[in-house]
């Protein structure tokens, strides 16, 4: 019998958390990916001659703006499977122009971290939710899948050749970027026949430099950010771009977000990059955390996972999964039933909002009115985990 995985673990979280592919479908997947992966053993390195200067203030570093001295790549074909992984200088990609990502946009991205603890050592953030995810998005974009396990242990490595970019700070953090693009230099439609996987990491600064700050949202019933049966709940570029117009005409009217609808209804679905979370106190009198299900129209994100099973386990409020709208927000704003409402995501952990701008009208959020009590709960709960400061499973030593 092939096995799925090396790590049993590993594997029930990757088949639990890949929605909406059916599970004997995904099996098939894993079976593939056991039996044709790149191998941790047999990883080449080759260290830089020349580093460079680390930033002097990494709580300031703008996000995504500075990259370390490595990366980690490893080549696919059709043909010949996965080669070996190697971690080698950070240097440009040689691509022929005709490559498929660049026409038909078969690629996809996570985004992780890794984080200095009160020790010293150093901790990834639930790295397997991210591998459930990225193989998900592969299997979506017919790209290559591979053993989740097998890319851990090669970012654990670069990150540990790394950890001096880690910084040594409670705000700032090193973002990792794991990336998988279709590179087969033909202009057809249909399944890239070779594809590269390479790994990026750099320091990132703290997203609220001077403590958390509350945005103001765009909701334009006219804008759909995704759809049943589409892809918006894969991580991969072309969920982004088509965005990003949208964002600019936010920022025209003051605000800093978009908060996505969907439907006749206007079901709210995500904010921005982020998922979105509204604490109020319901119709039957109770308190509750809501946020949109994992219903094909929202990212299955793992700040958003972490905060729901965070919030399950102190039991003090009810915290539901399921679809809620603008009728919902603005009668629950009338009858001063809402609490707090914030986006979340690895970014930021969280994000309070405290305005919308709904047909040409402001609604006033309250989240900051008593000073955001259950986000700034959530924010300093996950912090504490990703900084070492509770010992928790959801963080993973590097070394």
């Amino acid at each position: 019998m092939t096995r799925l995985c090396s790590d049993h673990r590993l594997n029930r979280n990757l088949l639990k958390n890949i929605q909406p592919l059916k599970r004997c479908h995904i099996l098939s997947q894993y079976r593939y990916a056991s039996s044709s992966t790149f191998k941790f053993s047999d990883l080449q390195i080759q260290l830089t001659t020349s580093p460079k200067p680390k930033p002097d203030d990494p709580d300031s570093v703008a996000f995504g703006h500075c990259f370390s001295d490595h990366m980690m790549e490893v080549s696919w074909s059709a043909s010949s499977g996965w080669g070996k992984p190697q971690i080698s200088p950070v240097h440009n990609l040689n691509l022929h122009p005709g490559a498929k990502c660049f026409h038909y946009a078969t690629e996809l991205f996570e985004g992780m971290k890794a984080y200095k603890t009160t020790d010293g050592s150093v901790n990834l953030f639930r790295p397997t939710e991210n591998m459930a995810r990225m193989l998900s998005s592969a299997t979506r974009s017919s790209l290559p899948t591979f053993d989740g396990n097998e890319l851990i242990e090669c970012i654990k490595k670069l990150v540990s050749i790394e950890k001096d970019w880690v910084p040594n700070s409670n705000k700032a953090s090193l973002y990792i970027r794991p990336t998988l693009i279709g590179t087969e230099g033909v202009l057809r439609v249909d399944a890239p026949k070779e594809a590269l996987l390479f790994v990026l990491v750099g320091p990132v600064g703290a997203y609220y430099p001077t403590g958390l700050k509350p945005v103001s949202l765009l909701a334009d019933p006219k804008y759909v950010r995704a759809w049943p049966g589409g892809s918006g709940n894969f991580k991969m570029g072309c969920n982004y771009a088509p965005t990003m117009f949208i964002q600019q005409e936010a920022a025209a009217k003051g605000c800093q977000q978009v908060l996505w609808l969907f439907g006749e209804e206007e079901q709210i679905t995500e904010v921005g990059a982020m998922n979105l979370f509204m604490f109020w106190t319901n119709e039957q009198g109770e308190d509750e955390l809501v946020t949109c299900p994992l219903n094909g129209l929202v990212l299955p994100g793992v700040t958003r996972k972490s905060l729901l099973e965070l919030a399950k386990s102190w039991g003090e409020f009810k915290v539901s999964e399921r679809e809620y709208t603008m009728k919902d927000l603005v009668k629950g704003l009338n009858e001063n039933r809402v609490k707090e409402f914030f986006g979340a995501g690895t970014a930021c952990v969280v994000c309070p909002v405290e305005k919308i701008l709904y047909k040409s009208q402001w609604l006033d959020i309250p989240t900051m009115s008593k000073g955001a009590p259950l986000t700034m709960r959530m924010y300093n709960a996950l912090l504490d985990i990703q900084y070492g400061r509770v010992k928790h499973e959801w963080s993973v030593p590097v070394e």
